[in-house]
């Protein structure tokens, strides 16, 4: 296998664990991607998220999510209804990062739903040890992920291709 597209899993990988971070944060950069040429869906099942229709609402749903999350009510990620979404975030996003290339498509959403999984379950975690074990605080940990999240999201679709 190649270095290219060793890479485009290893990107498909990446997303999912962004979208196990934070579920709509995935979706929103991809459709931004999308948007701004920087992957391409033309074509495909997917296509739509290049709209601005699409950019506008998952941006909005995926800054309503970095709100929510710092609440005291909001479900744990890990709980099956969180997880599931996350689960399917990941699939979607993978398979774009895929369908961008023409390649692998099928393997791209397994490995995002993985790596939704992994996100879930680490960033879960991670969070919980640096907040119980080192003591500190929930928001400051919280906000540290969420630029993990959007900025790691960013960087990895703008350099794609």
């Amino acid at each position: 296998m190649n270095a290219n597209k060793l890479f485009l899993l290893l990107g498909s990988f990446i997303i999912g664990v962004i979208a196990g971070l934070r579920s709509l944060t995935a979706p929103a950069v991809v459709s931004w991607g999308a948007h701004l040429g920087w992957i391409d869906l033309r074509g495909s099942h997917l296509a739509f998220l290049g709209s601005k229709t699409a950019v506008v609402v998952l941006s909005l749903a995926a800054l309503a999510e970095l709100v929510a999350d710092k609440l005291p009510f909001t479900p744990n990620r890990t709980s099956l209804m969180p997880l599931a979404f996350r689960i399917v975030s990941g699939a979607v996003c993978g398979a774009a990062v895929c369908i961008s290339a023409q390649h692998f498509v099928i393997f791209g959403a397994l490995l995002g739903a993985v790596g939704a999984i992994a996100g879930a379950f680490s960033g879960y975690r991670i969070r919980h040890r640096l907040v119980t074990n080192r003591g500190l605080p929930d928001f400051a940990v919280a906000v540290a992920e969420d630029a993990i999240a959007v900025g790691g999201a960013f960087l990895l679709i703008s350099h794609l291709y």
